[in-house]
């Protein structure tokens, strides 16, 4: 008796429609997950303090630039080392960590990006780093022949840098679409070997089964006889 797999007595059109259905599913999904994300997690705060190289009596004005480039690159170093923990009242991991320096390549100027959780840490983040960059300047400005200068100092920010639930709600949905028509391209073809495989076991079994099936005898003959003649 020949069966039919449970997948073949499925409409085509029916077993299309279920696996679209796993694209709106992720978008919803990966939705929920970043707005619950977006929910929960602490808003980040940053603040932004300027500093500017000059350079000092009788030096090149062009080496300011690239003390500036230098000080961008160790600033961080310079405040753990100097009294910035002291004035921003953090631990150095947490000024390493949260502290970023970024400079100008056409002016002598460094900004001084620092994040944290309160508004205030991180004003008094970013102006630490900075007045550290300045008193480590004045020391060697003998020798490097520049100095820098608070050109501005941080305000406090009033609305927070990180993503917001509705937005990073909008991120999950858009990631969740992503790896669900990933799914989607990724499942026809295991479903197609799937099929094929079963299409064959069928085959198989029959010509296992014609193969050990017992070759049909022949019956013997009847031996005819002729009547004797009188």
């Amino acid at each position: 008796m020949k069966t039919t797999p449970p997948r073949a007595s499925l409409p085509a059109r029916l077993r299309a429609r279920g696996r679209w259905a796993v694209l709106p599913a992720a978008v919803l999904a990966g939705a929920v997950i970043g707005g619950g994300y977006g929910a929960l997690k602490t808003p980040e705060y940053a603040a932004v303090s300027y500093v500017i190289v000059v350079p000092a009596e009788k030096s090149d004005p062009a080496a300011a630039l690239g003390f500036a480039q230098a000080y961008g690159r160790v600033a961080t170093d310079i405040a753990v080392t100097g009294d910035a923990q002291v004035w921003a009242g953090v631990s150095a991991d947490t000024l390493r960590r949260n502290v970023q320096a970024a400079t100008s390549p056409d002016a002598p100027m460094i900004s001084i990006t620092a994040r944290a959780e309160k508004p205030a840490k991180a004003v008094s983040m970013a102006d630490g780093v900075a007045r550290a960059l300045v008193l480590n300047s004045t020391h060697v400005a003998g020798s490097t022949g520049v100095k820098v200068v608070q050109f501005s100092r941080a305000t406090k920010p009033v609305a927070p840098v990180s993503p917001s639930a509705p937005l990073s709600a909008l991120v999950g949905g858009c990631a969740g679409g992503l790896l669900g028509g990933l799914a989607l391209l990724v499942r026809p073809k295991r479903a197609a070997a799937r099929e094929a495989r079963h299409s064959r076991q069928p085959a198989a079994a029959s010509s296992a089964s014609a193969a050990s099936a017992p070759a049909a005898v022949p019956a013997p003959a009847v031996a005819a006889h002729q009547a004797e003649s009188v």
